[in-house]
């Protein structure tokens, strides 16, 4: 589809890391995401979104077991985490799809915002089941993670100089099970809001469908599902303008236009760190391996001059460029 862009957000864009989790910060960090895409929709834009779910469903599964004691008395069942991501895969939809609604009408304009619950295939195999390592929830201190650790049996990892966060599983995502029925609402033009959370994670079985405890990384799951619904352009959102290599020295240099072969090349000599920027840039190279034109990467305030060439890294394909064969981004 010409013209058509997945935008991917992270949950954090809702909820600033050390903030507490307040709804109705969330709700106005909502209504600004919502303006820019109400603007690229009176652009001539087709968009679907994705978002990111990892200081929500933290805050999901806190609460859970804040009230464990009480359970038993109340009848309250058990709530695994991929109930939980279900949970925020709705509750951030629909703070979205409101305030999409809401800019789409102040704009005059009729399109509306439809978000899709949406389950993503892994396999059980996958090796991040044994090596948690997706963040979750708010940040701690060594000291509360040490309590955590102890207390609650929680995995947790060091994201940041003396900043902690709980980790689970995060699989890869091998495919969306709604992609035919989000290809269809975006042809009629509807804001489709889908994979939220990176999709509630499921695994096949001969009895059927069975839902795991994960949390699929959102920027992969955009990636799978924008290249199998053919979208044009895929936006990974995040808190720089651009990207750069030798970031932090002397010789940093921010990258605009650059080829798949070329992006490849900085992510195998080490320029993207995992924890940072890799992710993103290998959910790229998966999007344009896969048949995508254009990935662009960049923050949430360029977002609509990004779309316009006029800002962001873009990241392309060209006529013989290896990075773009089938499989090149595994």
């Amino acid at each position: 589809m010409n013209r058509t862009a997945l935008v991917a957000i992270g949950g954090n864009a809702l909820v600033i890391d050390g903030e507490p989790g307040s709804v109705p910060l969330q709700q106005e960090r909502a209504a600004a995401f919502a303006d820019q895409i109400a603007d690229l929709v009176a652009d001539g834009w087709t968009v679907l979104v994705s978002h990111g779910n990892g200081p929500q469903v933290g805050f999901i599964l806190r609460r859970g077991e804040l009230v464990a004691p009480e359970a038993g008395i109340e009848g309250l069942p058990d709530l695994p985490l991929w109930l939980a991501v279900a949970d925020s895969q709705g509750g951030i939809g629909h703070l979205l799809a409101v305030a999409i609604d809401t800019a789409l009408e102040r704009r005059g304009l009729t399109t509306r915002a439809v978000g899709v619950l949406t389950h993503a295939e892994i396999d059980p195999a996958d090796p991040a089941f044994s090596a948690p390592a997706k963040p979750i929830g708010s940040a701690m201190t060594a000291q509360v993670a040490r309590l955590r650790t102890s207390q609650e049996g929680w995995s947790v990892a060091e994201t940041s100089a003396g900043v902690f966060r709980r980790v689970v599983p995060s699989p890869h995502p091998q495919r969306i099970l709604e992609a035919d029925q989000i290809r269809g609402l975006a042809t009629l033009g509807a804001v489709v809001i889908a994979a939220g959370g990176g999709g509630i994670p499921v695994v096949r079985t001969e009895q059927g469908w069975q839902s795991v405890d994960a949390v699929i990384d959102k920027d992969r799951a955009s990636a799978v599902l924008a290249a199998t619904v053919d979208v044009d352009t895929l936006v990974l959102v995040t808190g720089v303008d651009q990207v750069f290599v030798g970031f932090g020295t002397p010789d940093q240099r921010a990258l605009a236009e650059v080829s798949a072969t070329e992006m490849r090349g900085h992510l195998e000599a080490g320029e993207f760190p995992p924890g940072s920027m890799g992710p993103k840039v290998e959910s790229a190279l998966k999007f344009l391996s896969n048949g995508g034109h254009r990935a662009v990467i960049t923050s949430l305030p360029r977002l609509r001059e990004a779309l316009a060439g006029e800002a962001g890294t873009h990241i392309t394909t060209c006529d013989g460029d290896p990075a773009a064969s089938p499989g090149a981004a595994r």
